[in-house]
């Protein structure tokens, strides 16, 4: 049954999903009968696997963006637009999860953790899994990566249009790049700079998930400079609220709820604005137990239970939602003085909420 927002007529999110879903199956399904081999399906097997989960936040932002620069009608294209930037979220996950380690990626076990144990299940040596799985994921995030692309160019799309789209993908990709490289290069150090992890937050997250998706999709519609820079006062503090609430469930969430670990970010280090707060503000006694404990490969539950402590006591943790909560009001306020269609602006607030809701 299709659903549709109340009040406007539009897709509800849950529709949008499906269709973006079927974008997706459609031209993996072409990409598997028209493979050189059939050894390609060990890649694409894992590609629908990582397609299947997720918010699919970036698509619908992408679609919303369109019908917020004035769109209507067919959706075909930004439909495709919006499966090509999935494609393009997985290609970031793989590698992001290649350098992070991490053993856990919504749920289940990470590309290059499922694909050394595929490796081994058919008959490979134990000793070569870790490095075959490594390699793998990297070919997989590369295989990603260009049929993102391709997806994109094969959207349907008028000459015009694409020439204004290209350059803002162009954009995306050189900031999350950026974005990652900052992260890189912090983590595994213990720092009270705020602002130096609110610029990570801002490269590797926001622009990424909700600016750029946003002014793709606008642009898809030809929006003008005004529709733009809405988008980016809106996309911007949400994105940010979006990342900081995602370090707070990366330390207090559920892993059944989030899909992740709740010590991956204290093991490796990570240099967010949560820990940054914390430093910030410790005791003596307190600076020497996150130095300690905070970047250790082997940290212990309860030994995490004692950082978490310190989040606590120093306020890190309620500033943080303080954050949230500030860069969510702004995102909605920039709603008020967008020159959106009203029904674009209903289906941004829907997703705000969403994005930024208390799990915790």
């Amino acid at each position: 049954m299709t659903d549709t927002l109340p009040g406007t007529g539009l897709l509800g999110l849950s529709s949008l999903r499906h269709q973006v879903g079927e974008a997706l199956t459609g031209f993996l399904d072409s990409k598997d009968q028209a493979a050189p081999g059939a050894e390609l399906r060990y890649l694409t097997g894992t590609l629908r696997g990582l397609l299947a989960g997720g918010k699919r936040l970036r698509a619908l932002l992408c679609v919303t963006g369109w019908q917020a620069a004035g769109a209507t009608g067919d959706v075909t294209a930004a439909i495709h637009a919006a499966a090509s930037l999935e494609l393009f979220q997985v290609f970031a996950l793989v590698h992001d999860d290649v350098m992070d380690d991490s053993d856990v990626r919504r749920g289940q076990p990470s590309a290059h953790r499922a694909l050394a144990l595929a490796y081994t299940a058919d008959g490979g040596p134990h000793a070569r899994a870790q490095a075959h799985g490594l390699g793998a994921a990297v070919l997989l995030g590369d295989l990603a990566l260009v049929w993102s692309d391709e997806l994109l160019h094969t959207a349907a799309l008028a000459p015009g249009r694409l020439a204004q789209v290209q350059p803002l993908v162009a954009a995306m990709r050189s900031e999350i790049m950026y974005g990652q490289l900052l992260d890189l290069r912090t983590t595994g150090r213990l720092s009270d700079d705020v602002e130096g992890a609110l610029r990570v937050v801002r490269y590797k997250t926001a622009k990424y998930t909700v600016e750029r998706p946003l002014h793709i999709g606008a642009a898809l519609a030809g929006a003008t400079q005004p529709v733009l820079d809405a988008c980016s006062a809106f996309g911007i503090p949400l994105g940010e609220a979006f990342q900081l609430r995602d370090d707070l469930l990366g330390v207090f969430g559920d892993p059944a709820e989030t899909g992740k670990s709740v010590l991956d970010d204290l093991r490796e280090g990570k240099s967010t604005v949560l820990m940054a707060l914390a430093v910030q503000r410790a005791s003596p006694a307190e600076l020497d137990t996150l130095r300690a404990l905070v970047g250790r490969s082997d940290l212990s539950e309860a030994q995490a239970a004692q950082v978490r402590s310190i989040l606590h006591s120093t306020g890190a943790r309620q500033t943080v939602e303080e954050m949230i909560t500030t860069r969510h009001d702004a995102a909605l306020a920039a709603l008020d003085r967008a020159p959106f269609p009203a029904a674009a602006v209903v289906r941004l607030r829907q997703i705000a909420r969403a994005a930024t809701a208390r799990q915790t």
